[in-house]
Parts: C-alpha cells; sequence; structure tokens
C-alpha cells in the first residue's frame, strides 16, 4: 500500500519548485494534498496534474504571513477533507543583498514569509491537533520545516535569509521538545535542488543536464519529505536533513565545547590566555558559504 494513503497534506509554496515535487509525490503516495501557493494558476495546474493521474487535491492562494488568513487555510482544508495530518512549511522568498546594504524591507519580507510564515500555519495546526489529543486521538502529526545550509553556517550576502533558517532551525528543535507528548513530530530540511530562489545565483552550478542523473532536480528531495509525513517516521523527531541529489545527511547542531572552569570571577586581562585554550580545543566551524 502506499505509505501516505489518504494522509491529508498541506504544503506551502507548492507551485513549483521544491514544493511542486513535495505535492506530486505526496500524491502518488496516496495522500490528499493541499496546493498553497501565492501564485493561484501555478496552485491550480500542479491540483489539475494530481487529479489527472488520479489523485485528490485542491489548490489554495491564502496568505502564511497572516495569522487570521492561515486560520482560514486550515479551516478550508478540515471543511474539504475533515483533517489534517502533514504540514509541509516550503515557501519562501530572497532578497539578497551585502549587509551594508540591507533595508529594513529586505530584512521584514524574509522574515514575513520565512519566521512568521512558518509559524502561523503551524500555530493554527497544533492548536487543532492538541484538541484531538486532549480527545483521546491517538496522533500520527507531522511538522516539516524548511531550513537552509545558509541557516546552519551563514551565507554571504543573505544575512537576513540565514537569519530567517537559523531561526526555522531553532524553532523546529523547540516544537519537537513541546509538542511530542501530543503524537506531533517536528523536522526540518536543509535542501539544496534547482528552484525558483536559485536559478539566479546557481544558475550555472544548477542547470539540468543533457543527459545522466540530474543531481539538483527537486525531485530528488520530495522521497524524504514524503517519508518524514507517513506514519512510519513517527519516531524521528527534532532532527535537521540535509539533502542535496542522492546524498542524505544529519546535521550535528550546537552543543557545548570544551570548558575551563575557574571556580571564580575572571578578571578581564586574563580572559584572552583562557580564550585561546578553549579556540585551541574547540573544533572549528564551518566557513561561512561564499567564504572560502
Amino acid at each position: 500500500m502506499p505509505i501516505c494513503q489518504d494522509r491529508i497534506v498541506l504544503i506551502t509554496g507548492a507551485g513549483g519548485g521544491l514544493g511542486r515535487a513535495y505535492a506530486l509525490a505526496f500524491a502518488a503516495e496516496g495522500a490528499k494534498v493541499v496546493v498553497n501557493d501565492i501564485n493561484l494558476p501555478a496552485a491550480e495546474a500542479v491540483v489539475a496534474q494530481i487529479r489527472a493521474e488520479g489523485g485528490e487535491a485542491f489548490a489554495n492562494n491564502g496568505d502564511i504571513t497572516d495569522y487570521a488568513a492561515a486560520g482560514d487555510i486550515l479551516r478550508q482544508v478540515l471543511d474539504t477533507y475533515g483533517d489534517l495530518h502533514v504540514l509541509v512549511n516550503n515557501a519562501g522568498i530572497c532578497r539578497d543583498r551585502m549587509f551594508a546594504s540591507l533595508s529594513e524591507a529586505d530584512w521584514d519580507a524574509v522574515m514575513a514569509v520565512h519566521l512568521k510564515g512558518h509559524f502561523c500555519l503551524a500555530s493554527h495546526a497544533v492548536r487543532h491537533w492538541r484538541e484531538q489529543a486532549k480527545g483521546g486521538a491517538r496522533l500520527q502529526a507531522r511538522i516539516i520545516n524548511t531550513s537552509s545550509g545558509a541557516g546552519l553556517q551563514g551565507s554571504i550576502g543573505q544575512a537576513n535569509y540565514s537569519a530567517a533558517k537559523g531561526g526555522i532551525a531553532s524553532l523546529t528543535l523547540v516544537q519537537a521538545a513541546e509538542l511530542a507528548r501530543y503524537g506531533i513530530t517536528a523536522n526540518a530540511l536543509a535542501p539544496a535542488a534547482r528552484t525558483g530562489m536559485t536559478e539566479t545565483v546557481f544558475a550555472d552550478v544548477m542547470k539540468k543536464p543533457e543527459d545522466g542523473f540530474d543531481h539538483f532536480a527537486p525531485e530528488n528531495v520530495a522521497p524524504l519529505v514524503v517519508w518524514l509525513g507517513s506514519e512510519a517516521s513517527q519516531g524521528v523527531t527534532g532532527r535537521m536533513f540535509e539533502v542535496e541529489g542522492g546524498t542524505l545527511s544529519i546535521a550535528d547542531g550546537w552543543r557545548k565545547g570544551p570548558v575551563f572552569d575557574k571556580g571564580a570571577r575572571f578578571n578581564p586581562e586574563e580572559l584572552g590566555g583562557v580564550i585561546d585554550r578553549l579556540l585551541a580545543e574547540a573544533t572549528p566551524a564551518q566557513k561561512v558559504y561564499g567564504s572560502y
């Protein structure tokens, strides 16, 4: 049987790129898919393809950055399909600038779509799921967030994007810790694939080859997302998956490193030697993207 048979899945930013690949892959595995995208014709085209292939789906262009509008999106899902099992927070934008040139509008736009967009729908979904759990239901609910290598290591020219994606990584950890009691898992991806956001900056690197394996095809990321949305993934939560082509890894997050305990308050003049010692013992961080 398909691993997501009759699972109800809501995917944001699903009119193209990674979101479209996820929507088609979930539908192929038996899910009922809600294709959310600000570009309604693009969302409707994905729905038409799913239906043409025998699947169930509907399109929605609700604003994920507005809390009330996000509640309306969930209500439409519940009115149409009766429940929600999986939320895939995929929608994103870039407003790339070097930090010295970054405007307030550039900052606010990226934070709205990424961080607030991840909050709004998840908040409504979790409130719905919590009520189900309090009523005695045994849930198999999923939140699948989208971070980035930029959020894990930073990226030159993407201070706003990196900060938002780093925030999503931390958000995922807290969601996983708090929501496990209800039967809700939360995981995140840091995917590398060809999408609308990468077509300008990485067009040459990520272009489709004339033949052979298409390493940066968004379809390469979709199987992981479908598995995370299935009931088979119930024991996996609070993880950050990096996926590119046929390569899958689990990121090793921040953790406490070397420690020096004086047992008393430090004097400012002695801290240089202590910090030199700790730095010599610490594992160096990965370099910021673009700084090699």
